[in-house]
């Protein structure tokens, strides 16, 4: 898994820690939503908007606090700027694509088609292109650094939850609790009823899975009710990222 501290660091040398920070959380939520299959959260457009926020500052030195990304990235291969035309024009076409996908497949919002699997492995590609190519711009000074974080960001994601249609099945193996947080993380925001947990952790007894449902409420990682089911809570949210990321 990436050092997401590491890069941080490596990235504060040359741009202002929360633009460095922002990109790296979004790039990892974006990795995470992968592992675990989970559509429609809106970390691909915070990306491609810090992208955007990081263009300006390598640009001039400053950045808007709320940029119109569309707009910025449409016009910058035909406007002066202080940037490389790998910049300029390879990667700005690359973040618009990738930002046009995220507005138009629902990813954020109500649109024309519904997300699938296939998109989110196409916007995490190309996020992964676009942090590479910025941390070999940003980092041209020790390209032994750079390379090497980039061989990190170009690791492979393996799946842990894989989408049978009526069902879902956590691939990690591990602990009950860590199965039940995973699966609740493929589905969160969203409430799930206890006969679909039940589907999805077949292969664990009924008492088992009843038990752990049980357990994660008491610790509060869980809320809702055998009537509409139960959700990660942010305590519970926090617990299955730390699962996720280990």
């Amino acid at each position: 898994m990436i050092n997401s501290e590491e890069l941080v660091k490596e990235l504060s040398a040359s741009l202002p820690k929360n633009l460095a920070k922002d990109i790296v959380d979004n790039f990892m939520q974006l990795r995470r939503d992968l592992a675990t299959e989970t559509l429609e959260r809106s970390s691909p457009g915070k990306f491609i908007e810090t992208v955007v926020q990081v263009l300006q500052y390598l640009d001039r030195g400053s950045y808007d606090k709320a940029p119109n990304v569309d707009s910025y990235l449409k016009n910058l291969e035909s406007q002066p700027a202080n940037l490389s035309d790998d910049l300029r024009i390879t990667l700005s076409r690359v973040a618009r694509a990738s930002y046009t996908l995220r507005n138009k497949r629902s990813i954020a919002h109500k649109g024309e088609v519904d997300p699938n699997i296939y998109d989110l492995k196409y916007l995490y590609s190309s996020s992964q292109w676009i942090l590479s190519e910025l941390v070999r711009q940003v980092l041209s000074s020790d390209m032994m650094t750079a390379g090497k974080i980039i061989e990190v960001i170009q690791i492979p994601v393996n799946p842990l939850v894989e989408d049978f249609g009526e069902k879902r099945l956590v691939l990690k193996a591990g602990t009950a609790e860590n199965e039940l947080l995973t699966l609740l993380f493929h589905y969160f925001p969203e409430y799930v009823y206890i006969s679909q947990i039940n589907i999805d952790m077949d292969r664990r007894a009924r008492s088992t899975v009843s038990n752990v449902i049980s357990s994660a409420y008491t610790k509060r990682h869980i809320e809702g009710n055998k009537q509409k089911g139960y959700k990660l809570t942010a305590l519970g949210y926090n617990k299955a990222l730390n699962g996720i990321s280990a």
